[in-house]
């Protein structure tokens, strides 16, 4: 097994942090492919808490290189920030961390535009965190973007800001009676952008490539989850890059041959940041039977929101599991169930009298569906000091088994809290004795 993906298969926030470290340990390379930094992933450590934006969490193994793939777009500002952060911290990242000059740059007025763009939306917004990633990916399609090797560039980089600066201040100015953005001084702010970290970017495909036929261990880590993909998630309510599989090996530069084993990260209910339909949801009798947003470890990394909760769903977890190709779960916080009596598993969807084979595609529709559940008995004990899978609740070992059965797919990892200690593999991955 060389190239695993890790891959969140519901609507994001799922626990890839925790998985990727873990994995991360036994790997010689990380990558992050896509997104930007409107994710991320909170690493906890003893008593210590990372939290990453863009630097793939791996690099709190000395031993990892790391790398910043094509398919993301990057605020240079937040990565440079974040990476003094790091380094403030002890952790070196000189010769360790590689951004590839093929990812696009988020500049000041694609955030303007993301929270002008929202504004206009009313009562039809889609809850962006307005850091700039729609917008940003909107001009790598309007072949109108600045990417990271260009702000090596003076020459080049003069040319592309001042055609893209012309066309984003027309837009400012007419459409929403804004100020201009100054040409000048922004030319100046990311060419020292640019000098600042141009150490890092370096055009890493080839390289990694050769790794990957080596048969060197490569840990391609997902950003947001399956069902905010731009094409299969619950379009408009979606993130603005393609967060599936394919999309990961896409915005990596490497081939779907490369990759060995697709893990599948999936929590033991369901979560959901945002507006958009989240069928399970809880209600307000049942929220009350769980522990607090806090307690529950359920407010986000990036945003600071508080997320939605609702019951497991395997309708989206068998529907994503599909479109992933994933050959195995890793199922997080199931401690967080430990005190319930009963525990509700969506099965499937109603909609209009009918049962449906697959999640509606219209989001309206979506949010008309009548979950059908399932009612299995909880286990009403702790979890989080158990080391073997034998060694669970009975009920515990059902509730597994019946996701597995569900979801057509193994749990091959079961976390049971943060620490990297809690955390039972039912398979091995890369060098693991």
């Amino acid at each position: 097994m060389s190239g695993v993906i890790v891959v969140g298969i519901q609507w994001g926030d799922e626990g890839k942090g925790k998985m990727i470290d873990l994995l991360a340990e036994h790997a010689g390379h990380v990558v992050r492919a896509q997104g930007g930094n409107n994710a991320g992933h909170t690493i906890k450590i003893g008593d210590e808490e990372f939290r990453f934006h863009l630097v793939p969490s791996g690099v709190l193994y000395p031993h990892v290189h790391c790398y910043i793939g094509g398919g993301t777009v990057i605020d240079p500002d937040v990565l440079i920030k974040e990476m003094q952060g790091l380094e403030a911290r002890g952790i070196k990242l000189q010769g360790r961390l590689s951004i590839s000059p093929y990812a696009h740059v988020i500049l000041p007025y694609h955030r303007e535009l993301d929270r002008l763009y929202e504004q206009q939306k009313g009562s039809g917004s889609i809850g962006t965190t307005g850091r700039g990633i729609g917008p940003c990916y909107a001009d790598k399609a309007l072949r109108i973007g600045i990417r990271m090797g260009e702000l090596l560039n003076r020459e080049i980089l003069e040319k592309r800001l001042a055609l893209a600066v012309n066309i984003k201040n027309q837009e400012l100015e007419k459409i929403f009676h804004v100020c201009r953005v100054d040409y000048e001084s922004l030319l100046h702010e990311y060419l020292s952008f640019g000098q600042k970290l141009a150490p890092f970017i370096i055009s890493f495909e080839n390289e990694l490539d050769a790794f990957l036929k080596k048969g060197a261990d490569v840990l391609f880590e997902g950003a947001h989850g399956s069902l905010l993909d731009t094409t299969f998630g619950t379009y408009p309510f979606v993130t603005s890059s393609p967060t599936l599989a394919g999309g990961i090996c896409a915005g990596a530069g490497v081939g779907p041959t490369r990759i060995g084993h697709t893990l599948g990260v999936v929590k033991a209910y369901t979560t959901r940041v945002g507006n958009g339909p989240l069928p399970s949801k809880l209600s307000l009798e049942e929220e009350r039977l769980f522990p607090d947003s806090s307690s529950a470890r359920e407010i986000g990394t990036t945003t600071g929101r508080k997320r939605r909760m609702g019951w497991f769903d395997a309708m989206i977890v068998r529907f994503t599991a599909h479109l992933n190709g994933v050959d195995s779960i890793a199922l997080t916080k199931l401690d967080i169930l430990d005190q319930l009596k009963e525990i509700k598993i969506c099965t499937g969807y109603r909609l209009h009298g009918k049962m449906l084979d697959a999640p509606p595609v219209i989001p309206e529709e979506m949010e008309a569906v009548e979950p059908v559940y399932e009612i299995v008995p909880g286990w009403q004990s702790s979890t989080c000091d158990i080391e073997r899978r034998e060694d669970l609740p009975k009920n515990a070992l059902k509730y597994l088994e019946r996701v597995e059965k569900l979801c057509d797919t193994p749990i091959s990892i079961l976390s049971l809290g943060p620490e990297r200690h809690r955390t039972l593999f039912f398979r091995k991955f890369f060098g693991m004795k």
